[in-house]
């Protein structure tokens, strides 16, 4: 299918951010956005990209009601020679079927919707910032429109992607986070949705996260469904600890997002040699190599942050410190790496990079 361009006219046109120093996280959005919709035995049709405006939806719409939506959150770079670069976007595409197939919505073309999103940022390139440390964030996103009000998937859906440069997702940036852990509310369940990237798993999270808030914390700790007992991730992050000699995250069981910045991470400490397991450990296990100094470090990853450091770890009101409230040195070594890939500065060895201009 060939893509459609309507460009925004002058008067269309909005105001690009002064100083790249100053820019938050998800309120700026460019000038023009990609879109596509989908009719049960037609397939998806009408791809095209037009100006940034809002979209029109039926308030009987089965997404407003029956939770059918789905997202993802990758990045574009503006590299160190200039060139605009993606870092695993099709990864995130891929994610994104697995993500419609667990909610009964159809798969895109992944090869057509990274077309669009290439001429999408390279329509919008002036909106890459080129501030280290800041990037273009975008937003994928399929909602399913049928009005209808009856449970069942819908026969209709608009997918979309918008875009916008971002600067750090944490105020506190590189220095460490505070979490607390959480032992009453739940995340997901194995079973359930927790490895989509569906909007209800978030909506399910807030009023804990907003709890923590509340405590002075930045972010929340989930424990499995089942027992409160085993770690699984972070609000918005996977999370790993290394303990002794060994860097351990949670499986990948069913209840928890298959990170992209947690796939690199687990091949990178691999490529160096560093002892890597994916398994189950219990909140029990981490406060004890809190206390007795076997927990060197830990640190979340994913997408918005890239690597955020873990100094402080809330157990039913105690106070862990993680390496000494610092940033430990596998972080900031696994940071450099990852960071260096996306802005071309580092050798791509396993060909995640790619340069759309």
């Amino acid at each position: 299918m060939e893509i459609q361009i309507r460009r925004a006219e002058a008067t269309q046109l909005k105001k690009k951010p002064a100083d790249e120093s100053k820019l938050g996280f998800g309120d700026i959005l460019s000038d023009h956005m990609f879109l596509m919709d989908y009719e049960s035995g037609k397939g998806w049709q009408n791809p095209r990209i037009e100006p940034y405006h809002q979209i029109s939806i039926d308030p009987a719409a089965m997404g407003i009601h029956y939770g059918q939506e789905i997202f993802e959150g990758l990045k574009a770079y503006r590299g160190t020679d200039g060139h605009i670069l993606l870092f695993r976007a099709e990864e995130n595409f891929k994610r994104m079927n697995r993500s419609a197939q667990r909610l009964c919505m159809p798969d895109v073309d992944i090869d057509l919707v990274m077309e669009g999103l290439k001429k999408l940022i390279l329509l919008d390139q002036d909106w890459v910032p080129g501030l280290r440390g800041t990037s273009l964030y975008v937003r994928p996103t399929v909602l399913a429109t049928e009005p209808h009000l009856g449970v069942r998937p819908s026969k209709t859906y608009l997918f979309f992607i918008i875009i916008g440069p971002v600067g750090a997702y944490f105020k506190e940036g590189l220095s460490p986070v505070k979490i607390y852990v959480e032992d009453v509310y739940v995340r997901a369940a194995v079973g359930g949705v927790g490895d989509a990237k569906t909007a209800g798993n978030y909506a399910a999270s807030l009023l804990a996260a907003e709890k923590a808030k509340e405590k002075g914390f930045t972010q929340v700790l989930w424990l499995d469904a089942a027992e409160r007992k085993y770690i699984e991730e972070v609000g918005t992050m996977n999370i790993f600890f290394a303990i002794d000699d060994e860097l351990i995250t949670a499986p990948l069981d069913g209840s928890i997002l298959p990170g992209i910045t947690r796939d690199s991470v687990i091949q990178i400490v691999r490529d160096w040699g560093i002892k890597m397991s994916e398994r189950s450990l219990s909140i029990d296990d981490v406060i004890a190599a809190a206390e007795n100094g076997r927990l060197k470090e830990a640190f979340g990853t994913g997408t918005a942050a890239v690597i955020s450091p873990v100094g402080k770890i809330t157990y039913k009101g105690k106070d862990h410190v993680v390496a000494g409230g610092n940033m430990g040195d596998l972080s900031q070594r696994l940071y450099d790496e990852i960071v260096g890939l996306q802005y071309g500065e580092k050798a791509d060895t396993h060909g995640w990079v790619q340069r759309i201009d």
